[in-house]
């Protein structure tokens, strides 16, 4: 090396590290905190305000274009058929027959008649098949203008109160029919109510301080309550179901405090270390901040795969729990922050009492999960092969899982619109509670074969006079399965008409005959979600492999991944199919909701890879520290075991208290998600992922030279060498 005079040439120092987004984000969070707790405050309010202010628009879309069932319901709009319209019951039962009960019929068809949203009404005196065979049970059709998803509930519920209200202590009137199961008011808001206080509880518990407890459960209010907002003003714009907002709950509770918890018990982790509350937040953000980013956004891609399925409000769905899981992700990359600079003088006295208090004991933070990680590292082939074959054996029952909706066999006795069911299968038969649209094109001649031809079908029970329309172009038959709606038969008969049933009779005529109805509307939508289900998983799992390839640099870490979440999730399936369509546990049998399982797997898929990456992330960490891979495993298990079980814990009982809904649906739901955590936590993080890395070793990072210099470098994990700055304010 040269010299001059007095100076001498050294080496250019290395230029000062750039910090992170996170961060960044958490230092800004930290300077202007009341400004960020102000901004946060202000979107929730508004939201709430807005909300309440126009109203929600839920509309339920599960409308197939290119199905049997939609094109009879377009045929039936184009030619003005008044059969257009989704239908209503009402029924009534007397032991003196529907001679003696006359005028209370006629009136309450009278009154229904002119009522909004009504198109006609047939009373059982303008229709004799409407009577049953003792004369005690007759009921009267109600058209409505459109389907159940374009009448408004009011209108549906004015139907219900004129019915109701001529009950006498000799007539019992009920009512029935999809629109009036959607417009049955249902107590809600005890499960949220539970699964948070629940969650309270095991966040207490976890960290022994109430302060510590609630800043993960507001930061997930915050977020669920600005998104819940956004969404129902949004219902006005674009279809969105009803029942998306318990499931946005739902998800946003879980996802929240998962997110939250993540981050904050990396905060603790560097108090521990003796950081600053500052310098904790930031590291904390540096570090597990990028977790909980890819994290969500492996959640979101999920969700958005079910757009390809193209399930009319399902997308909407999808969509708007995305957005919550976006929401709860920005809150608690920002909002959590500012909590932890306004309370993190007083969190680390806590967390600093407590920890002396476990020194005092002799207990060492970590010491159980290093214990059984080292037990599954000396046997990891045991391990793996009782875990695996565990997890098939409850995947083996979703095989024989059977697609389709509930029904109002399956609501709450005290309902009218279950009671109304049970009177109409005692009196008529249980296919009665679900016709089948058959529209056939021709004259009243046509359509009277068409009868005759339903009539003697194999498993119909009986059909209507043909229904003309009024261009007198189409004729419309109402034929009634022996079957309830929700038997197989049912679904086999409605595939036996379509698939060559009636082709005698249209070579005979040259009339094209259609099957449509409610029913097979669900038949057609199972059958749609089975066949896409294959797409749908391939794009879900593709992108998230992809996203996972890029964080951990390595080929068979995302395999590995993949295959265990399908095993968890399959589990799950499994189990919802035990218990809601064999009955288990004294639930009442019956189908699994079509479009639950494409739900849950694309929420299941991307929760469970939050904790994949939490615990990954921080083996990753130790590995490039030490490059012992068998070390690495060890103390990645030992300081996330704690907390990937309460965050579990936490989601567990949130999704388990939406067993308490009254809704079938949500039951479902709750249970597959509940089940499906549990078996990732305990059973995929504690057991086969030690297992599988510890006969990896090393491999687990393996990663083609080739493809190494084509990938993006994403650091998980914020740099060793980057000094925490000091964040003032």
């Amino acid at each position: 090396m040269t010299q001059t005079q007095g100076t001498s040439i050294r080496p250019p120092a290395d230029p000062p590290r750039r910090s992170s987004v996170f961060a960044r984000l958490a230092g800004w969070s930290q300077r202007r905190r009341w400004a960020a707790l102000a901004v946060w405050l202000l979107v929730v309010v508004a939201t709430a305000v807005g909300a309440q202010a126009v109203g929600s628009a839920w509309k339920n879309d599960f409308s197939l274009p290119g199905t049997e069932s939609q094109e009879v319901t377009d045929l039936l709009e184009k030619h003005g058929a008044v059969q257009a319209g989704d239908t209503v019951e009402i029924v009534f039962k007397s032991d003196g027959g529907v001679a003696a009960d006359r005028d209370a019929v006629t009136k309450v068809a009278d009154a229904v008649r002119v009522s909004p949203g009504v198109a006609d009404v047939r009373t059982p005196f303008d229709d004799p098949s409407a009577v049953s065979g003792d004369g005690r049970i007759w009921f009267a059709t109600v058209t409505l203008t459109g389907l159940s998803t374009d009448v408004p509930a009011e209108d549906i519920r004015t139907i219900i109160d004129i019915a109701q209200d001529a009950e006498t202590d000799t007539l019992q009137v009920e009512v029935g029919g999809g629109a009036v199961r959607e417009a049955q008011e249902e107590s809600g808001g005890a499960a949220e109510g539970a699964g948070m206080l629940a969650a309270l509880v095991i966040l207490v518990l976890l960290f022994g301080s109430v302060l510590a407890a609630a800043l993960p459960l507001i930061t997930a209010l915050f977020a669920v309550g600005g998104a819940i907002g956004v969404i129902t003003m949004a219902s006005h714009v674009f279809t969105v179901a009803d029942f998306t907002p318990p499931i946005m709950m739902l998800v946003g509770l879980g996802v929240g405090v998962d997110y939250a918890l993540l981050i904050f018990y990396r905060f603790r982790h560097e108090l521990l270390r003796g950081a600053e509350p500052a310098d904790a937040t930031r590291t904390a953000l540096d570090a597990a901040g990028r977790t909980v980013f890819f994290a969500g956004c492996t959640v979101i891609i999920a969700l958005l795969g079910l757009v390809t399925l193209g399930l009319g409000s399902l997308q909407g769905v999808a969509l708007s729990v995305a957005l919550t899981v976006l929401v709860t992700m920005a809150a608690s990359l920002t909002l959590l922050p500012a909590l932890l600079a306004v309370f993190g003088k007083r969190l680390r006295r806590n967390v600093m009492k407590k920890v002396a208090k476990a020194e005092r004991k002799g207990k060492a933070e970590g010491a159980g999960w290093r214990r059984m990680a080292a037990g599954v590292q000396r046997r990891p082939f045991a391990a793996l092969l009782v875990a695996v074959v565990a997890l098939l054996a409850l995947c083996a029952p979703a095989l024989d899982m059977r697609l389709g909706f509930a029904d109002a066999g399956n609501d709450a006795e005290s309902t009218t619109s279950r009671q109304a069911y049970d009177l109409m299968a005692e009196g008529f038969g249980p296919g009665f509670n679900g016709p089948l649209v058959v529209v056939a094109e021709g004259g009243a001649e046509t359509s009277e074969e068409l009868r005759r031809t339903l009539d003697e079908f194999p498993g119909v029970a009986a059909a209507t006079p043909p229904m003309p329309s009024r261009d007198g172009v189409l004729g419309t038959v109402l034929a009634f399965p022996d079957s309830a709606p929700q038997d197989e038969a049912t679904e086999d008969l409605v595939r036996a008409l379509r698939d060559g049933g009636l082709d005698a009779f249209e070579a005979r005529t040259g009339a094209e005959v259609y099957v449509g109805g409610a029913t097979a509307a669900e038949v057609d939508f199972s059958e749609t979600v089975a066949d896409r289900l294959p797409l749908f998983v391939a794009v879900v799992v593709g992108l998230s492999s992809l996203l996972l390839l890029l964080v951990f640099r390595s080929v068979l870490i995302p395999l590995k991944a993949a295959v265990l979440n399908l095993l968890s999730i399959g589990a799950s399936m499994g189990v919802m199919t035990l218990v809601f369509q064999h009955g288990w546990f004294g639930v009442q049998p019956g189908p699994i909701e079509a479009f639950l399982p494409v739900m849950i797997f694309a929420i299941v898929f991307g929760l469970s890879m939050d904790y994949e990456v939490f615990l990954l992330s921080r083996i990753h960490e130790e590995w490039e520290r030490t490059k012992d891979s068998a070390h690495a495993v060890r103390e990645g298990l030992a300081t996330t075991g704690r907390v990937i079980t309460a965050a579990a814990a936490i989601m567990i009982v949130v999704f388990g208290a939406f067993l308490l809904s009254p809704d079938r649906m949500m039951q479902q739901f709750g249970l597959g998600l509940a089940v499906a955590i549990l078996l990732d936590a305990l059973v995929i993080r504690c057991l086969i992922v030690p297992a599988v890395m510890q006969l990896l070793g090393d491999r687990a990072w393996w990663l083609p030279k080739g493809l190494a210099k084509c990938l993006p470098r994403v650091a998980l994990e914020g740099s060793p060498r980057e000094p925490a700055a000091p964040v003032r304010g």
